[in-house]
């Protein structure tokens, strides 16, 4: 039998690490902060609850990831909303930290918005494989397995939502 204090040691070490990349994801698919932090609590509440059932504890992320895309299609059913109603409102924050870094940032911000602005336009397979490739930082095969899809289907759209983001956003620089 494990020790209790062990497991909440465990835990912690784990929500730690991974709270940013999950909560970021879960912001990007809902738009709504209280949401996501109520979708982040319940996923990291099924964990510490599963902890134990977990066998492979190198798959946590992926657990973790897919509990959250679950979690959040249980919230569009739930809301009975259509999941390519995305919209990402308040997750551009940004803080200025000196007078120098203001144009740069400002830029940055300017074309994260623009990216999730065109990344709302596309289909939710794309958007969604592209969110977890470059804002959770996935790897191709657990992206595969948490949209339980074929790796080179996940290459495939993550290829065709760049290059439609490369024409999209390359277009409204030149004008």
């Amino acid at each position: 039998m494990r020790n209790p204090q062990t497991d909440i040691i465990d835990f912690t070490l784990i929500y730690n690490k991974n709270k940013a990349r999950i909560f970021n994801f879960v912001l990007r698919m809902v738009s709504d902060r209280m949401t996501t932090e109520d979708i982040v609590q319940s996923v990291f509440l099924k964990l510490y609850e599963n902890m134990k059932n977990i066998q492979n504890k190198n798959s946590i992320v992926y657990w973790l990831f897919t509990t959250a895309r679950n979690e959040v299609y249980t919230y569009y059913r739930g809301k009975k909303s259509k999941v390519d109603q995305f919209n990402v409102s308040d997750s551009n924050e940004i803080d200025v930290i000196s007078n120098d870094d203001l144009q740069y940032e400002i830029e940055l911000k300017e074309l994260k918005e623009m990216i999730l602005n065109e990344l709302n336009e596309m289909p939710v397979e794309q958007k969604e494989v592209f969110l977890l490739k470059e804002y959770s930082g996935l790897h191709y095969d657990e992206i595969a397995g948490i949209m339980n899809i074929d790796v080179n289907l996940v290459k495939s759209r993550l290829y065709k939502v760049r290059q439609k983001l490369i024409t999209r956003i390359s277009k409204k620089v030149k004008k």
